[in-house]
């Protein structure tokens, strides 16, 4: 994840475990199982407790199902408010479409859908504050000078770097490192570390990273009430927060209040971080 093009570009190194799971359908799971909240199908609690998607589900959601049709909000206006301040040479011109996004969201049906309507509104407007402020306005598909960069982790054994691939930023949330392509291609079904060119060839798997991302590590923050600035920790938290960068903060909460403003509802509190 990196900050704004007009912004010296820079990537979060995550951290955190990834569960054993037993298979990954992208949701698609048989009727008997459970999709867990990181895509992945099985039963028990991993799998049908906290977070899960869909199936035998034993945990209610915490706040309910608001009803929304996220389609109904991310409108063609919406949505191209953003693109359309890209220039027309952007490489994203075109590549990042609406019906991509849409397409996506098919795989990913919690997001913007739960507690209220507002909250389903406040999800939606940070999401895509995020995406402007990674990709320029729906411009970068691919983080700038990405191939000179070096992100793979080689202490990572489970997710092992391929000879020859870069793991640099792509894609709406410019999803990077090895340990992330690994497990969000596994997740949505492409090989991640093989082929993470995938992210900037494939519009429809490129915004099912981004939302893989956020489902992961940014759901339940704005979900549960932690704000905005909880979003921004988990995306870039390390380079941006507790003062190391304010410019950057500052940038990503603009956009995030002019959509909130677009969307018709208040922004909440713990805009920063």
């Amino acid at each position: 994840m990196k900050s704004f093009p007009t912004i010296i570009f820079s990537i979060v190194v995550l951290v955190g475990a990834f569960p054993q799971l037993i298979s990954s359908q992208n949701c698609g799971c048989a009727p008997d199982l459970c999709c867990s909240k990181f895509g992945y199908c099985g039963t028990g609690n991993d799998y049908c407790g906290s977070g899960c998607q869909s199936g035998p589900c034993t945990a209610a959601p915490s706040s309910g199902n608001s009803g929304v049709s996220v389609a109904d909000i991310v409108t063609d206006a919406f949505f191209n408010g953003i693109a359309d301040q890209a220039a027309s040479s952007c490489a994203g011109k075109g590549f990042y479409t609406r019906s991509a996004f849409l397409e996506a969201l098919n795989s990913y049906p919690q997001f913007g859908t739960v507690g209220s309507v507002d909250d389903s509104k406040r999800e939606i407007a940070a999401f895509f504050a995020h995406v402007t402020h990674e990709t320029g306005h729906l411009c970068y598909i691919e983080e700038i000078d990405g191939p000179s960069r070096d992100y793979c982790d080689e202490s990572n054994t489970q997710y092992p770097c391929v000879p020859g691939k870069g793991y640099y930023g792509r894609g709406p949330i410019q999803l990077s490192w090895n340990f992330n392509y690994g497990p969000a291609g596994e997740s949505i079904g492409f090989n991640g570390l093989s082929q993470p060119e995938t992210v900037a060839t494939n519009n429809v798997i490129s915004f099912k990273t981004g939302l893989w991302y956020w489902m992961n590590h940014c759901h339940d923050l704005i979900t549960s009430g932690q704000g905005f600035g909880a979003t921004i920790r988990a995306i870039n938290g390390r380079l941006e927060c507790d003062g190391a960068n304010p410019n950057t903060v500052s940038a990503r909460v603009e956009y995030y209040t002019e959509y909130c403003r677009q969307l018709g509802v208040e922004p909440g509190d713990n805009l920063r971080c």
